[in-house]
């Protein structure tokens, strides 16, 4: 068997489906996005060879460079909220009571797709009858904010339930994490006289920077490309106030039919989400420990 397995044909015919696959669903498509960004093409009749004129407007673009600045500051909101997943996870691994019904509690909106949640937060923004202006008008708030309609405000109003939709996901990452932390170190610890928040940040955070890495990549990348929720609630309006990459190349290619076009945003998003990645690599050039 040993000889078998290292053969090197028998192991490129074990790799060979993935690498396939891989090839179908994620690199040919990418080829394919960047080579229909060099046309004038309407996603139906013949296309236009037109060179780098697509990828040349993207760059003067001024709604491009905004829905990729709003883009950004959900990216930044999402790290930012990764404090208080990676608290609450502290909370939890904690041995607290109730922690397993806590954990069951967080991932139900992971249970719920996109849509629904849209739907749901769209009922608890309403102006007139939502939950969350009813709240402000009992508490003496005389003219809550309109949320979904106010370009002030609206990409906060819309980190809410990006925020809740994502919650479990991150949570219970931190929580596996946080129980593989040697429970020898945390009695050594508790020996030595440190208080539990000397213990988190001391001993329990550092263990897991790595995990802590990855989770700041997938927040940042994972809300350069979001798009269904924010299409569900607002569909990038008002005004655009809310318009994100992913929206804008969604009203480029579909309701404008300039495929074209909004393969070159696409494949713009796509060399921006590699930046940003090999960014926070860089920034947090953290090494695992071992332990």
């Amino acid at each position: 068997m040993r000889s078998v397995m290292s053969n090197k044909w028998v192991i490129s015919l074990y790799v060979l489906p993935a690498l396939i696959l891989i090839l179908l669903l994620i690199y040919i498509p990418i080829v394919l996005t960047g080579y229909y960004g060099l046309m004038d093409w309407n996603g139906i009749g013949k296309m236009k060879f037109i060179g780098l004129e697509n990828y040349i407007e993207l760059t003067k673009d001024t709604k491009f460079w905004q829905s990729a600045w709003h883009s950004l500051l959900l990216g930044l909101f999402s790290t930012l909220s990764l404090v208080g997943y990676l608290i609450l996870s502290l909370i939890l691994a904690s041995k607290i009571k109730g922690a397993n019904f806590l954990r069951k509690i967080y991932l139900i909106p992971m249970l719920l797709s996109s849509v629904a949640i849209g739907q749901l937060w769209a009922k608890i923004f309403d102006p007139t009858n939502g939950m969350l202006n009813r709240l402000l008008v009992l508490v003496g708030v005389e003219n809550p904010p309109l949320w979904l309609a106010d370009s002030k405000i609206v990409l906060f109003a819309l980190f809410l339930p990006i925020v809740w939709q994502f919650a479990g996901f991150y949570i219970i990452i931190f929580y596996a994490a946080l129980k593989n932390v040697p429970e020898e170190l945390i009695e050594a610890a508790k020996i030595d006289g440190a208080t539990p928040i000397q213990i988190a940040y001391k001993i329990k955070v550092p263990l897991i920077a790595g995990v802590i890495k990855v989770m700041v990549i997938l927040a940042i990348v994972g809300s350069l490309k979001y798009f269904d929720l924010i299409f569900v609630l607002t569909g990038g309006g008002p005004n655009g106030a809310s318009e994100v990459m992913a929206s804008y190349m969604y009203t480029e290619a579909f309701s404008k039919y300039n495929f074209g076009y909004g393969s070159a945003i696409g494949f713009g998003l796509l060399i921006i989400c590699l930046v940003a990645t090999w960014l926070i690599q860089k920034l947090l050039n953290t090494k695992d420990v071992d332990y």
